[in-house]
């Protein structure tokens, strides 16, 4: 018995083909439609583990699709898309997308983003994060690098949740300003890049080169605690 069921939204015959080469040489089940009014008519029959879900489709728009998908679906949806801009990554990732990559992609980064967003998925309520240097125990509300208490402000505190709980997962500005101090913030980006920095200068071994805190450039940040 092969592993999770993805489903895959894409009508470009080139790009199914080597999806399906991909997902099946790395043990995940396929299923695949080539519009998105199939695709929605087939993610409430499977009920897939994923979605890989392309914007440019000959019947609807990717976003009107993601947009639908997401008044029921919880799962995980990656958006596939020959569009870069900004604009469209963050109105995606708004509407509730978990990642963003942008064609031609590497078979070796689409399978760690799925394997990424699949790990947190069914959500779990997790109590305690670490990797080798960091530790976050959020009953104790304890923060430590490399066995050292940290001592948080309480916004500090607020945004590092955010990024465990979504690790792996690109939080747009939008969606941290809003979720961290409140829907009128969400315009308010210097407040965020102040506290991005302050909190890798305590959790970062390097603040200046992130390994844990990662920059998505003009879209948001993602957070891993653990290697890809």
């Amino acid at each position: 018995m092969k592993g999770e069921e993805i489903l895959v939204i894409e009508d470009e015959p080139q790009i199914q083909k080597l999806l399906s080469i991909t997902l099946q040489t790395n043990d995940f089940r396929i299923r695949s439609e080539v519009t998105g009014k199939a695709g929605i008519r087939n993610a409430k029959n499977l009920s897939p583990d994923l979605i890989l879900l392309d914007l440019g489709l000959p019947d609807i728009h990717g976003h009107e699709v993601l947009i639908s998908l997401r008044e029921w679906y919880t799962k995980p949806v990656i958006i596939l898309s020959v569009q870069s801009s900004e604009e469209d990554i963050v109105k995606a990732l708004n509407n509730g997308a978990n990642d963003y990559l942008v064609k031609p992609f590497r078979s070796g980064e689409l399978v760690a983003r799925i394997k990424t967003a699949l790990r947190g998925f069914p959500k779990e309520i997790k109590q305690l994060y670490n990797n080798n240097s960091l530790s976050i125990d959020l009953v104790k509300r304890e923060i430590r690098k490399d066995g050292e208490l940290l001592k948080l402000t309480s916004i500090e505190y607020k945004l590092l949740c955010q990024f465990t709980e979504n690790e792996g997962r690109v939080l747009t500005h939008h969606q941290l300003l809003k979720d961290v101090w409140g829907p009128g913030y969400v315009d308010q980006t210097q407040y965020l890049r102040v506290y991005i920095a302050q909190l890798r200068k305590k959790i970062e071994t390097d603040p200046n080169n992130p390994k844990l805190l990662l920059t998505e450039s003009g879209v948001g940040y993602r957070f891993i605690l653990n290697e890809l």
